[in-house]
């Protein structure tokens, strides 16, 4: 993936990274940039619930945090590579 070998925006990413009680899929800490990929479960009540206080969390401490769906990264990953472009250019 493009995300690897500082290859989007020359941006590092690690993946599945501890932040506090968290576990986030893709972490820049340089960038302070956080990307989530949510599978459809996320799209349940408490789940969207528990997600809104996770990103506030994590916004507060000055990260930006981007959300995509597992199909978009299935079907669309150069929008989604293009979107995270965008944030980080």
């Amino acid at each position: 993936m493009r995300m690897r070998n500082n290859q989007l925006e020359g941006a590092k990413f690690r993946r599945q990274q501890p932040i506090g009680s968290y576990i986030v899929d893709f972490i820049s800490f340089e960038r302070k940039l956080v990307i989530e990929i949510d599978g459809g479960q996320h799209n349940e009540k408490e789940s969207r619930e528990r997600d809104h206080d996770r990103t506030t969390w994590l916004e507060n401490r000055g990260y930006h945090v981007l959300r995509f769906w597992n199909n978009d990264i299935l079907t669309n990953i150069e929008g989604v590579l293009e979107r995270i472009g965008e944030v980080l250019g």
